[in-house]
């Protein structure tokens, strides 16, 4: 996490909320950047005393031109977070009213197909080098298959160092995921076999700290590369694209990864009452609700898995509704 300086008069409190985040599980990151152009901006309107003001919190929470509600949103939360902490201790602070922003529209995942998922694969495979990714060309099949074979973050697949591929058994150790938590995810025997075969391209010279899929000067590929590869193999495979923030996204081939699994499980007739808790761990998700999201969307999707899936979960199946969130 970027080390952040602050010097407004709310700097002890500030600081204090992101530790206490932190001691919970949280990342924080993006919440403490937020908070330290909260910060910034204090400075630049003069602040000198302590009490967090209504004027103060309302020019803040203002939206700025182009800005996303997704972004508007949480700088929002992040300073009525820091102002209820602040009123805890004993230190005069507005709290903004919690549905002040109104509520954006639920991003609906795109499911890839099997013809699409063929697709992509096929302009991976075809991709060349490039300088600014040397190993662009052996990076780019595996670290797609992986996000949707192994149904991983973004940021988890990229943080990922030459330690944590177990080769001999087939097995990522995924470290300090979402609220800090670490996992083992197995691979498949396709995989596993591509793993092999990309180790002996990329990593013949590697220690064991490198990481898995290296970017320039030693450091990981970035979610920014990642991403602009991920815009250029959906335009040559023809799938559409919405726009940014409109999908599909990178974190799809997580959602794709959970949906297929319920499908094929619902269609081999397995025991969703105990295979829902083994997708909860494969993922790493922090809850049950978090998983049974998916339940919904695949018999959503699957019109004719509907009955099956609602006669073994309708009671868990969640009713999704346009807050803005999602299955993580």
């Amino acid at each position: 996490m970027t080390e952040f300086v602050f010097r407004s008069p709310f700097q002890p409190y500030i600081q204090e909320v992101i530790r206490q985040k932190q001691s919970l599980g949280y990342k924080y990151d993006s919440s403490a950047r937020s908070l330290y152009k909260f910060d910034q901006f204090c400075l630049a309107n003069g602040c000198t005393g302590s009490t967090l003001s209504k004027d103060l919190v309302y020019a803040w929470s203002q939206k700025r031109p182009n800005e996303a509600h997704a972004t508007l949103s949480n700088r929002i939360v992040v300073v009525r977070q820091l102002a209820m902490y602040m009123n805890r201790v004993g230190i005069p602070a507005y709290v903004l009213p919690k549905n002040t922003v109104s509520k954006g529209p639920r991003y609906i995942p795109h499911i890839f197909s099997n013809d699409e998922l063929a697709q992509l694969f096929k302009q991976t495979d075809a991709c060349h080098y490039r300088p600014e990714v040397p190993n662009r060309q052996w990076i780019m099949p595996l670290l797609f298959r992986m996000l949707y074979g192994c149904g991983l973050r973004i940021s988890e697949a990229l943080q990922l160092k030459l330690r944590n591929v177990d080769l001999d058994t087939g097995v990522l150790t995924i470290m300090d995921g979402k609220f800090n938590k670490n996992r083992l995810v197995p691979l498949s025997a396709e995989l596993h076999q591509r793993c092999h075969a990309y180790v002996k391209q990329v990593h013949t010279f590697s220690d064991a700290d490198a990481y898995f899929f290296p970017g320039s000067n030693g450091q990981a590929l970035t979610q920014n590369n990642a991403y602009k590869n991920f815009r250029k193999f959906l335009w040559r495979a023809r799938i559409s694209h919405g726009g940014w923030g409109k999908g599909p996204r990178l974190h799809d081939f997580r959602h794709t990864f959970a949906v297929h699994c319920l499908r094929r499980w619902v269609q081999e007739g397995k025991d969703l009452t105990a295979y829902l808790p083994v997708l909860k761990t494969y993922l790493g998700h922090h809850s049950f609700s978090d998983t049974s999201q998916y339940l919904r969307l695949t018999a959503e999707l699957y019109p004719d898995i509907t009955a099956k899936v609602e006669h073994a979960f309708g009671h868990v199946i969640p009713v999704l509704e346009g807050d803005g969130h999602e299955a993580n």
